[in-house]
């Protein structure tokens, strides 16, 4: 087992394994500096034509998996630069000029990160349009909403469904103000100093596609804030997620019976015939962890890094690929999941019906007689209690035990059913089914308006 365990320095320092998935970033930063030392005039025209050629070739070597990874040169720079000088000879060895791995590895995750924000914000916007086309078809569903997991007040499911597309919608902003700071270009800040060439840096951000360039080289090497950002954003959408899928979770239990998962987001048990796991709604709940981990993981590296570059921040790769490649990964198994989700209408609306939903609903009633609210809140909790001693529920009460509770009660309590509860919150944010509806269509032209 010592032997197995055994890692020489050379191993140890190599981030190759995972930083090769960086290999079409770096080659496109390569092509864009290569064109910044021909415009300052550091390479002929020829040394560029020639140089880009390289890097093309390259490019083309990495698409069938042809290119031929070293781990004895360390990291994907390396690997690159020795590949180029391979194919090109020593005018190769001219592309590092003026700049440093520090700010190349800054570019290219940088690059990196921005491309993961646009795939995660493409599939946010699918998910949510998966949510609002249940909503809009659970519409005239009502069930059941929860508070302390305790049943609480009648809702409609397209009220509930559209709480989660709330917070998806605040997820791609998030993303969105992440994009703003990663899309920042610290090429050209060198090893630490900034480079010793006359490099047109705007005219560099502009090849790229990066909408600034980096005020201070010393900040543009040491920064991964984009990084931690973009952690954070993926672990609070990940949480929202993982919310989803913990009622979807219940709600297919037997004891709530509220949804069947579709069966290619189930599975059944090795032993037990009659069993419909919801495993993707589990595994998207359990990956929440990771991505948890992974943002915690990078602010403990950095949060004791001097200026400038520190080797260290060479682990903020592998989370940061974790966590992308989970939530992109989670984020397409919510939105195909959710459309297969087939909500029991029947026994959500016995489950809204049962029990004492109606009780504030009763409050309101008797607020509206002219009761203080306070005192309201009083008879009907001791209207309640009677009826639990009688082994009743709310619906099973005659006029009687009401006027007994309270002189304030009239026939017209009689009137009061889930569908006029519901219906009453006719305000804005409010689950009232008019209003419902004026949400769906609001949150479909925000996505229409916002899609990537």
């Amino acid at each position: 087992m010592a032997d197995e365990l055994n890692t020489n320095p050379a191993d140890f320092l190599a981030s190759l394994p995972f930083d090769k998935r960086l290999a079409y970033h770096d080659v496109t930063g390569s092509i864009a500096w290569t064109q910044a030392l021909a415009r300052a005039d550091v390479l002929t025209g020829d040394e560029e034509q020639s140089i880009i050629a390289g890097l093309e070739s390259i490019r083309a070597e990495l698409d069938p998996g042809q290119f031929p990874f070293r781990l004895e040169l360390e990291d994907i720079h390396f690997n690159i630069e020795r590949r180029l000088i391979e194919l090109i000879g020593p005018v190769g060895g001219k592309l590092h000029t003026g700049r440093s791995r520090n700010d190349q590895i800054a570019t290219d995750t940088r690059l990196y990160v921005k491309d993961v924000i646009a795939a995660a914000l493409q599939r946010l916007n699918a998910y949510c349009l998966a949510l609002i086309d249940q909503a809009e078809q659970g519409i005239d569903v009502i069930l059941s909403g929860y508070t302390h997991l305790q049943r609480a007040q009648p809702v409609l499911l397209g009220h509930h469904l559209l709480a989660y597309v709330e917070m998806a919608e605040r997820d791609a902003g998030r993303l969105r103000d992440t994009l703003t700071r990663a899309d920042v270009m610290p090429l050209g800040s060198a090893a630490l100093t900034g480079t010793a060439y006359p490099i047109d840096r705007d005219a560099l951000a502009n090849d790229l596609g990066f909408a600034a360039v980096s005020r201070n080289s010393m900040d543009a090497v040491a920064d991964r804030d984009y990084i931690i950002e973009f952690l954070s954003a993926a672990a609070l959408t990940m949480t929202h997620l993982s919310r989803l899928c913990e009622e979807i979770i219940l709600w297919s239990s037997d004891e709530f019976g509220f949804v069947r998962v579709g069966s290619d987001y189930a599975s059944g048990s090795s032993i037990m015939p009659q069993k419909r796991n919801p495993d993707i709604a589990e595994l998207v709940r359990g990956k929440t962890g990771r991505v948890v981990g992974d943002m915690v993981a990078l602010l403990t590296s950095v949060k004791a890094l001097p200026l400038a570059y520190n080797r260290d921040l060479q682990e903020d790769k592998e989370p940061l690929f974790d966590a992308a490649d989970t939530l992109l990964a989670s984020l397409e198994m919510m939105a195909g999941m959710v459309p297969t989700l087939e909500f029991q209408r029947e026994r959500m609306q016995a489950a809204a019906e049962s029990g004492f939903l109606l009780a504030t609903e009763l409050a309101d009633y008797l607020a509206a007689k002219g009761v203080p609210f306070r005192e309201a809140h009083g008879i009907v909790s001791g209207l309640v209690e009677t009826a639990l001693a009688d082994g009743k529920e709310l619906r099973d009460l005659k006029l009687d035990d009401y006027t007994r509770a309270s002189s304030h009660f009239e026939d017209d309590v009689l009137d009061i059913t889930v569908e006029s509860a519901v219906a009453k919150r006719n305000v804005v944010g409010g689950t009232a089914p008019n209003r419902v509806r004026e949400a769906i269509a609001a949150a479909r032209a925000r996505l229409e308006a916002d899609s990537p």
